[in-house]
């Protein structure tokens, strides 16, 4: 125990340091961090993981999975009606949670009885997500069927810009940026992104340009959207179309407000800024207004934490002129190996986290995907994490405790060393770092998800076309032992 416990304090140490390097990134001479290279090899780890890694894991001496968590394999969730609605129960260890996803379901259900309706998901994630890996996969499945054409909204600036196919994008290198993953008051609030980005350069331009993409529904850029923040000082930014040159007026009055590039499809422009440097700009959106709509909202090194310090009222802004659906949290990759199996700390994170989405976008549904498999050498053989189960385990837990759905990632990729075999395998389908997907790995990857979402789908469509039906007959509820009965709004 004392080894440990001395383990547990050198860590922390170790952790603290890095907090404090992240603080004192802040204030040293921009030159000393050069971020002119945005590239793979910069691997950022966010500050309030490390935080919540050094305050708690000091307390954090029992690895071993407790006869509670035995019994909680064991338990059903049986789920009250929503609407006349009732999925059937679950075993905690099979647990997807359909229930929650009812209003997402029923907005897809109505999009197929109406066309020109739309849907549209929020994906956050980490560096799995990186360059639209998975979410472009996710999106194609959903625009295939439902219809919809458009990469969603996309940042200013990005790590994954220069790598990303469905959406190409340069800019120029003196846009200030500031993200969620380090700073916790941002000079203006974040954007739904995570992100704000500051034109602060008066010397030279600073712009950004946007072409369209070579996947099958992001050949154009439909309806292009500046959102930008609040500020005392106006500013304008002046779109170059082709050979066109519009010039238009930022009027920054309220906390987010959007001004439209052009009508229709293009397939490039470029934005530049002009006196906007006090002004917060936060992405274009791009969408053609109908059909399934997916935003990709990824961050290397972000454990998902960093949601909790979103400020609500901007979010509720942003929500008023995209009307999400579906918020997905996808994260865990950067939160394996940090020197134990309990992950209470991080379970308890999220969940503040997921309350913080639920009060940014009432009424949205929530979808929380696992960490996938990730392979560690041990006795000279690559096998599955150790820590990987007890961090699914704990993300099953949020989940169910927040009434949000929940894709287990590791089982659907195959289980107990299956990331080995995807890397093994001819083809490949998963990198020689044994966590991240390859782009092939990740198309896999993003129908599995597609396929478990739909399915839900499908048994929602029979419950509910059976509640239509007529068949409303009074049923009298029986309790049963050893179950967890949860309760859902109605529709």
């Amino acid at each position: 125990m004392g080894t440990k416990s001395y383990f547990f304090k050198s860590f922390a140490i170790v952790a603290l340091a890095l907090v404090a390097f992240i603080g004192f990134k802040q204030i040293l001479p921009d030159k000393i961090f050069s971020e002119s290279k945005l590239d793979s090899k910069n691997v950022l780890i966010d500050s309030l993981l490390l935080e919540s890694v050094a305050e708690d894991s000091l307390a954090l001496d029992n690895d071993s999975i407790s006869e509670e968590d035995r019994k909680l394999n064991r338990q059903k969730i049986v789920y009250d009606e929503t609407g006349g609605i009732e999925f059937p129960s679950e075993t905690f260890e099979n647990y997807k949670g359909y229930q929650y996803l009812i209003h997402f379901y029923e907005k897809l259900y109505q999009l197929e009885k109406n066309p020109q309706a739309k849907v549209r998901i929020a994906y956050y994630g980490d560096s799995m997500t990186d360059g639209d890996l998975i979410v472009q996969d996710v999106r194609a499945n959903y625009q295939e069927r439902f219809g919809g054409n458009g990469v969603g909204f996309v940042s200013i600036t990005s790590e994954s810009a220069a790598s990303r196919g469905s959406v190409k994008s340069k800019y120029s290198k003196n846009w200030k940026a500031q993200s969620y993953l380090n700073v916790k008051k941002p000079t203006s609030p974040f954007g739904v992104n995570g992100h704000v980005f500051f034109a602060n350069d008066h010397s030279n331009p600073t712009w950004v340009q946007y072409e369209a993409g070579l996947n099958k529904y992001s050949t154009s850029l439909d309806n292009a959207t500046l959102f930008y923040g609040k500020s005392s000082k106006k500013g304008s930014v002046n779109f170059i179309i082709g050979k066109d040159t519009l010039k238009k007026s930022l009027l920054p009055n309220n906390l987010v407000n959007t001004l439209k590039v052009s009508s229709g499809s293009i397939k490039s422009f470029k934005a530049n800024f002009i006196h906007a440097d006090s002004i917060p700009i936060f992405g274009f959106n791009f969408d053609n207004g109908v059909g399934v709509h997916v935003d990709n909202f990824s961050q290397r090194g972000n454990s998902g934490l960093p949601i909790s310090i979103f400020d609500a009222n901007v979010m509720q802004a942003f929500n008023a002129n995209l009307k999400y659906d579906l918020v997905i949290l996808h994260y865990g990759t950067n939160v394996l190996n940090y020197g134990t199996k309990n992950y209470s700390w991080y379970e308890k994170g999220m969940t503040k986290a997921v309350n913080k989405i639920k009060e940014s976008f009432p009424g949205v549904s929530i979808l929380i995907v696992s960490t996938a498999d990730k392979s560690t050498k041990y006795d000279l053989e690559m096998k599955t994490d150790s820590a990987v189960v007890p961090l699914m385990k704990a993300q099953k837990k949020y989940a169910l405790e927040t009434e949000s759905g929940f894709v287990n990632l590791y089982t659907l990729m195959g289980g107990d060393g299956s990331m080995v075999k995807w890397v093994d395998e001819a083809p490949a389908k998963a990198n020689k770092d044994y966590t991240h997907f390859n782009q092939r790995g990740a198309k896999a990857i993003g129908k599995l998800l597609y396929d478990q979402l739909n399915k839900g789908y499908e048994e929602y469509k029979i419950l509910r076309e059976k509640r239509d039906s007529g068949s409303k007959q009074g049923t009298v509820r029986k309790s049963r032992p050893d179950s967890v009965s949860v309760k859902s709004d109605s529709l």
